[in-house]
């Protein structure tokens, strides 16, 4: 079914209609456009939107200067020959219809390529005939052989002509009108004075206007002017021949048609793209049947509107009943709804940020004054001829706009007779938006399920409407609030006011409370809304510092690894070459001296292993030594938990608490000194700290101090290495397996360390 033209014109479609013609390239383009309707079909209508959405951001399409050439090949198609020019106008058309043809192919995400197929091949034609015509439409020479010997021979008999006319104009001289060669009929021909023709031997062509002057082909000239009359009757054939041929060619090119079609189609895409961009549309979904749902949508024919969101078919609402004082924007708002939806089933973007638009079989509509004086019929019965129309047709698959429902009669009459309506369409499970004044409908949708009230905002301070939607929220009229503002005098709206009652402005004053709380919850909202933007922000800032710190951490990172590689590097050289000399007995207290001075030198600059804080005058931490009365023996704090140690006694390991233990006091034994039989005493360290190490790290430094060990003959050696997992303990003591200086190795008394610590013998 089509959709009702009525409709169309109320929602302003052909406006739309003509805005597309604006845009379009070709005649083919605009006809296109002036005949667009709206479609039902749903797969037609996302092959056009896909279409459209390919010329948006595929393809840029360029069809300006294609001209209509159906009339030339219907010509053609009757026999008729086409000029020149007329052939040269087909031969462009088509060759520029094959242009947009391979621009589609190489462009095209895909949807276009359906009409680009649609447009023929068409080379023979257009390259025969740029072959066989210049730019002016001229039949070019070398159109053909026959046309090439004809013209090859004119010129020079042109030539011939002229020279033998220019001799005979000194001896005729006294009889010719004017010095000079002229041509009439085709003919070369001298201008002689009337009175005296009667003395030139020749035929008279043609005279002037005047009479006074006859132009005669003198007699010499005769042959040859027969020759080039012959000639130039050949070229004509000829020529003739060649335009006859091509438009037999033209006539013969079944694909023209459906090419031309086909421009004219993708014109119209071309111009529903321009539109697109000049109205700034989007491309709305298709929706399941009865859903209408918009954000930001305007009217795209009205400057500067107000976006407002709009919805149907979904949260139970049916639908909408807006009301709200006059000239407030409901009538656009309607409106906006329905080109909308025309707009879409036409293959066309839409005026919103984002659409879901159920595909309908019609939009129904009652919107304007509609009063007929040649009918006889009042506003209110023309209304009641569309609300017919609408109540016979409305479905779900149908769209209703209705503008000033129970309008043009008694008020309480009205509001019964448009109550009654609203019912009937819920019935008919209808989707839709309506507008009124009347105030029983107000307190009806408050209670009807699927209906819904809504109202246009208003300025009460500035007396004029703000065109924003407010749905569920019913409007009020402020014809009180505007009288009093322009100054109706008080006592009029005293009385205005007692004629209306208690009851009558009870309605008036909930809205009004309403609209209060909802302006407060909307700022107290925008302040919420405010503080989340600023709470983003900050934690985005944060995030942005947090990442360029781990960046920079890696930086120093990196940096101290490569210092730390070339410190170790350098270390190992040193150790290397100290090696070497200690090979010579006699160099060798002076080189463990230097090595010596290079461990302590390492072990102060190597980054002290960060510990947990220990609390205040604590003194008590892993590895203190104390005594526990409670089992009258001493041992070694293994573990602190909070106010509980894990003492080490003997092989047996006791949870105690801090009060139950003393702190042992430490003593630091002093390191006897041993020194080579008629040698200086020695400093040497034969405790070895190597918990918190890398593996190569703490290998590489075993390995130096057991061959220091070795020379200076200390031993044992006490090897610090943790318990931990164990990782460090095995690989340590899988060196000291392979060491040939290591005579033994045995871990430490439970009280001196234990299972961390490896007591190694050398062989001295």
């Amino acid at each position: 079914m089509p959709f009702d033209a009525h409709a169309l014109e109320t929602l302003d479609y052909p406006r739309v209609r003509a805005a597309l013609s604006e845009r379009a390239a070709t005649r083919m383009g605009v006809e296109l456009a002036q005949r667009l309707c709206p479609v039902s079909d749903q797969t037609q209508i996302k092959r056009e939107l896909d279409e459209l959405e390919d010329a948006l951001f595929g393809v840029a399409l360029s069809l300006g200067g294609i001209g209509d050439v159906r009339e030339l090949r219907e010509r053609a198609n009757e026999g008729r020959v086409l000029s020149g020019s007329e052939l040269l106008e087909v031969a462009y058309a088509l060759d520029a219809a094959m242009s947009v043809r391979r621009s589609i192919t190489s462009n095209s995400r895909g949807p276009l390529l359906r009409l680009a197929n649609l447009l023929g091949e068409h080379s023979l034609l257009v390259r025969r005939v740029l072959e066989s015509l210049d730019r002016d439409g001229q039949v070019r020479d070398d159109a053909s052989h026959k046309l090439r010997e004809i013209r090859r021979k004119v010129e020079p008999l042109r030539t011939r002509i002229r020279e033998r006319l220019t001799n005979s104009l000194e001896k005729w001289a006294d009889v010719l009108q004017d010095n000079l060669i002229t041509i009439r009929r085709d003919r070369y021909v001298l201008p002689v004075q009337a009175s005296r023709v009667g003395q030139v031997q020749g035929i008279i062509v043609d005279a002037s206007a005047t009479g006074q002057t006859y132009f005669v082909e003198p007699a010499s000239v005769t042959p040859l002017n027969n020759e080039l009359t012959r000639l130039l009757l050949d070229e004509e054939a000829e020529v003739r021949r060649i335009l006859t041929e091509l438009s037999g060619l033209v006539a013969s090119d079944s694909e023209i048609a459906l090419t031309i079609v086909t421009i004219g189609e993708l014109d119209l895409i071309a111009a529903k793209a321009a539109l697109a961009r000049d109205w700034r549309l989007n491309r709305p979904e298709i929706a399941p049947q009865a859903v209408y749902a918009m954000q930001e949508a305007r009217h795209p024919l009205i400057e500067n509107p107000v976006p407002n969101d709009l919805s149907l078919g979904e949260n139970g609402t049916n639908l909408l009943l807006i009301t709200g004082p006059n000239m407030g924007g409901k009538t656009a708002t309607l409106k906006t709804l329905g080109l909308a939806v025309l707009m879409h089933q036409s293959g066309m973007y839409v005026a919103a940020s984002r659409a879901r638009l159920a595909v309908v079989d019609d939009v129904l509509v009652d919107v304007g004054d509609e009063q007929s004086l040649e009918e006889s019929l009042s506003t209110f019965a023309a209304h009641l001829q569309h609300l017919r129309y609408v109540l016979k047709y409305a479905s779900p698959s149908t769209l209703i706009l209705i503008d000033e429902l129970g309008s043009g009669t008694d008020p309480a009459e009205g509001a019964a007779l448009a109550q009654a309506m609203i019912e009937q369409l819920l019935t008919q499970d209808t989707r839709g938006v309506i507008t009124s004044h009347l105030a029983p409908l107000k307190l009806f949708a408050l209670e009807t399920p699927g209906l819904k009230n809504a109202s246009m905002g208003f300025d009460l301070e500035a007396l004029a409407p703000t065109y924003q939607l407010q749905v569920g929220q019913p409007g009020r009229s402020y014809a009180l609030s505007i009288a009093r503002r322009m100054g109706i005098p008080g006592n009029v709206m005293t009385r205005a006011e007692t004629i209306l009652g208690p009851e009558g402005g009870l309605l008036e004053r909930l809205l009004e409370n309403l609209e209060v709380e909802r302006r407060q919850l909307s700022q107290e909202l925008e302040v919420a809304k405010t503080a989340r933007r600023e709470a983003v922000i900050e934690r985005d800032r944060m995030h942005s510092q947090r990442q360029d710190i781990e960046t920079r951490r890696g930086e120093l990172l990196a940096e101290a690894s490569q210092k730390a590689e070339a410190a170790y590097s350098q270390a190992l050289e040193q150790v290397r070459g100290l090696r070497a000399r200690a090979r010579d007995e006699s160099a060798r207290p002076r080189v463990m001296q230097e090595l010596r001075d290079l461990r302590r030198a390492s072990q102060q600059e190597r980054p002290q292993q960060s510990q947990p804080p220990e609390p205040k005058g604590d003194p008590l931490k892993v590895g203190s030594s104390v005594n526990v009365p409670a089992y009258g023996a001493a041992g070694q704090v293994m573990e602190v938990r909070g106010d509980e140690l894990v003492v080490q006694l003997g092989v047996m390991k006791v949870n105690v608490r801090r009060r139950d233990v003393r702190l042992k006091e430490e003593i630091n034994p002093a390191i006897l000194a041993r020194s080579f039989s008629g040698r200086t005493p020695s400093n040497f360290q034969t405790e070895l700290q190597l918990r918190g190490q890398h593996v190569e790290e703490a290998i590489e430094e075993l390995r130096s101090t057991i061959g220091e060990a070795a020379a200076l003959r200390e031993t044992p050696l006490r090897v610090v290495h943790g318990k931990g997992q164990g990782v460090l303990r095995r690989l340590i003591r899988d060196f000291l397996k392979a060491d040939k200086r290591v005579e033994s190795f045995h871990d430490a008394e439970p009280n001196q360390g234990g299972h961390g610590v490896t007591i190694v013998n050398l062989k001295v």
